[in-house]
């Protein structure tokens, strides 16, 4: 009987950190139905994800998960393949990262934002002095590097990585549903995340006034704190894994707007992903990732600027039809490039690739 490869999984959070349970959490039933052993070992728990999103922090626990990460990377020999997501631990040097990768030669780093530039945009010139080309070198270093987006890619290329295989952020088909699409006495206009970006929607600040003069309309921002929107007229609703389909499916349009920054350009656009598998039609700035997964009046519209923005809102509140249409097809799009089952046939591919056998299971 042939022995299963082994991967330990290192994900900067537990569970309810969005980026960890979109990069590594929601392949682990799938791989794992492929034969493939996984332990996973997060650096910062679920705690310390909601207390970042109430920017409340207890040094010593955080402390705690630092000593936690280093006594786990000396585990590290005892699989075939690490799977890293950006670093081993923040804010510390290269060093770290150097070490695992020299104690073991197959480590597989995975990004689904620009890591990089919290350290190379830094306000604070030490921090920009010590750590600017520290993604860089973990990048170099390891055996692969898996991209969210072209954005991210392009830099993996400029530090000299060895391997670079593009994955984006997908959906689990099996969690979404359409809706049928009505035309509704009050349309609904909806943004998901959570309290770190609920900032950007103040990029509307001077659409959804106007918007919401003209037209019956209402604005909901899922995972938002209500002090973060309560001044843009929009209502915040609590974010949960179990009802984020379902709160979705109430939107009639979905919408993300970001800032043209560095750091936002490496973003995945999975918000956008998750209107579309419920057949949403949505509207975007032309930021990153956004570009590739919106195509202008085919499942949605890209917007920069207010005009442009109220421009392509009046379009989609007035015509109920078109809604539909462009929903419809961006089911089609998330079905046919989105998919979890076709990036965790990738993944499986890449790791199969970097296999090692070995004589034992760990416990």
């Amino acid at each position: 009987m042939t022995t299963p490869f082994k991967v330990l999984a290192l994900p900067k959070y537990a569970e309810l950190g969005s980026s960890s349970r979109l990069r590594i959490y929601q392949y682990l039933p799938h791989l794992r139905a492929q034969g493939v052993f996984i332990k996973v070992s997060p650096m910062l728990d679920n705690r310390y994800v909601q207390q970042l999103y109430k920017q409340k922090f207890h040094v010593f626990s955080v402390a705690l998960s630092y000593l936690k990460r280093s006594l786990t990377l000396l585990t590290a020999r005892r699989y075939d393949i690490v799977w890293l997501e950006k670093e081993a631990a923040p804010w510390l040097p290269f060093w770290l990262e150097r070490l695992l990768m020299l104690y073991h030669p197959r480590v597989i780093a995975d990004y689904d934002d620009a890591t990089f530039h919290q350290y190379d945009q830094h306000p604070n010139p030490v921090a920009r002095f010590f750590y600017k080309n520290k993604i860089d070198k973990i990048m170099a270093s390891a055996r692969h590097v898996v991209a969210g987006n072209a954005y991210i890619q392009s830099r993996a290329l400029q530090a000299n990585a060895k391997n670079i295989l593009t994955v984006p952020t997908v959906i689990d088909l099996d969690r979404y549903a359409t809706t049928d699409m009505h035309e509704p006495e009050i349309v609904t206009i909806g943004w998901i995340g959570s309290p770190a970006t609920a900032k950007f929607l103040h990029l509307l600040k001077d659409v959804m006034p106007l918007i919401s003069q003209t037209r019956r309309v209402r604005f909901v921002a899922i995972g938002a704190n209500e002090d973060q929107v309560k001044s843009l007229g929009i209502q915040a609703l609590p974010w949960s894994e179990e009802h984020e389909v379902a709160e979705i499916q109430n939107f009639d349009i979905g919408i993300m707007p970001l800032p043209d920054a560095p750091f936002e350009r490496g973003k995945c656009g999975y918000k956008l992903l998750q209107y579309m598998a419920c057949g949403k039609p949505v509207i975007a700035s032309a930021v990153g990732a956004n570009t590739d997964i919106v195509v202008p009046g085919k499942n949605g519209f890209l917007a920069n600027t207010p005009t442009e923005w109220i421009a392509a809102l009046y379009q989609l509140i007035d015509d109920a039809q078109l809604r539909a249409d462009l929903g419809a097809q961006g089911r089609r799009i998330v079905e046919e490039r989105f998919a979890l089952e076709t990036a965790t046939h990738a993944l499986l591919q890449l790791f199969r690739s970097n296999h090692k056998h070995a004589n034992s299971v760990p416990n």
